[in-house]
């Protein structure tokens, strides 16, 4: 079964960074279908967070109202209504709710049906993905009282995915991670295009054990490697910049200015945003910005690109669901196909994050900065180091949990930093594999 996008029909082809959501829309259409069927024919009372996320909406004028035309403003048109198969779409905010109520206890998995699969790898966003894109859904998913409230529901999902009835998916079945396309994909993005390793031969668990000895989805998620699989690039040359995330390349920018629009197209960083108004924010103006995003099906660990000191290290709580309003998605204009791809510089500076500076022993690096930035589900940055802790270059910083997203790495603009890889490459690279190299001061 060929799930791969070269087969995918160009009317029904929708890129997606990450491949958090299936390239194939008709996938993201029969799983909504599904969900949606099951919810009818299974009602069940709301979640208490989701009767808190109802009457907020329903105490509240505004927000009652732009919940109200979030639904109305989406066209009335193929592929955002019925197609002639009855698929079925999200068309109010109590239908929204009965549907987040489902998603609650399921964890993410793999869609099989009509020989078509694909990894429905956020659900949530999977449902939202048209009535974000609304005028009303851009101002709703930038409302803090909606975000307060999505934050509490993450954090219940996330109770359950840390739960031992989330391994269920992690079995053998068509849909299970751990099935013939889940696990040749899996393989396939952890061996980079450089080896041939099986599984378990990369990541720590046992394959004779159920679910691999992984006791919840979470726990899954954030996997480690196997001693000596993702060695340290040279331990020894404090001038090699080692690789954060395992992660594609997506953009790399120089002279980047302390403050900017990053709403607009082109989203330039807006380095006071993105560092969430530190005081050590003005250091890095004119500075290098590296960003990469991670792939649905990749470690989610992440790793300090230097040795040095950690002067801070906090989560900034931000959006989850905001997307750019580049296009104006209405009756008559579809929405930008591009989806969350084309806002991942945009996500920098509004949504949740982890920050993390570093004091690099190097005098040629200085000061740096690390961003690892949540979309959507991942509402859970995890730092593991503390500020005032000193860090050797490829010792683990944090984790995502439940998803991930992108990162930044932020250089201040006297350090001459060059070789980063270039977009568009078909593999990750590496973590801790060689990201770049530091030559001199400028």
């Amino acid at each position: 079964m060929d799930h791969s996008e070269d087969h995918v029909p160009k009317e029904h082809r929708r890129p997606r960074t990450g491949k958090w959501l299936p390239q194939d829309h008709r996938v993201h259409q029969e799983w909504l279908s599904g969900i949606v069927s099951h919810v009818e024919n299974d009602p069940k009372e709301l979640h208490p967070v989701l009767t808190e996320f109802r009457d907020l909406i329903e105490g509240d004028t505004r927000l009652y109202m732009l919940f109200t035309s979030m639904f109305e403003q989406i066209p009335k048109q193929k592929p955002y209504v019925k197609d002639p198969q009855g698929q079925r779409q999200i068309r109010s905010y109590e239908h929204m709710l009965k549907v987040l109520n489902h998603i609650l206890t399921t964890a993410p998995s793999w869609n099989d049906k009509s020989e078509r699969v694909g990894l429905v790898g956020l659900p949530i966003n999977a449902m939202l993905d048209w009535p974000m894109g609304t005028q009303s859904g851009f101002a709703l998913f930038l409302d803090p009282k909606v975000n307060a409230v999505m934050k509490k529901v993450l954090n219940a999902w996330g109770e359950f995915l840390s739960s031992p009835a989330s391994a269920a998916v992690l079995d053998t079945h068509s849909s299970g991670w751990f099935g013939e396309t889940g696990m040749k994909d899996l393989t396939a993005t952890a061996n980079i295009g450089e080896s041939s390793h099986a599984f378990q031969d990369m990541f720590n668990c046992d394959p004779t054990a159920k679910h691999y000895g992984f006791n919840s989805w979470d726990q899954f998620f954030t996997r480690t490697f196997r001693d000596g699989i993702r060695p340290v690039v040279g331990p020894d040359d404090p001038n090699i910049i080692a690789n954060a995330c395992e992660s594609m390349p997506y953009q790399i920018a120089h002279g980047v200015k302390i403050r900017d629009r990053f709403w607009i197209k082109g989203q330039p960083y807006s380095l006071i945003d993105m560092l969430a108004h530190d005081a050590l924010a003005s250091q890095f103006a004119g500075g290098t910005v590296y960003q990469a995003f991670l792939n649905a099906l990749s470690y989610h660990r992440w790793h300090s690109p230097v040795t040095g000191k950690i002067v801070k290290a906090f989560v900034r709580d931000g959006t989850y669901y905001s997307e750019p309003l580049f296009e104006d998605f209405t009756e008559s204009h579809g929405a930008d196909e591009g989806g969350e791809a084309t806002g991942q510089g945009y996500i920098t500076a509004t949504a949740t994050r982890a920050i993390i500076i570093i004091q690099a022993d190097n005098p040629a690096i200085g000061l740096m900065a690390f961003l690892g930035v949540g979309m959507a589900e991942v509402s859970t940055c995890q730092i593991t180091v503390k500020e005032g802790q000193h860090v050797e270059k490829g010792e683990q910083i944090g984790m995502f949990h439940f998803g991930g997203s992108t990162h930044c790495l932020i250089f201040n603009k006297d350090v001459d930093v060059q070789g980063f890889p270039e977009p568009g490459r078909k593999h990750n690279v590496p973590v801790r594999g060689q990201l770049a190299r530091v030559k001199s001061g400028r």
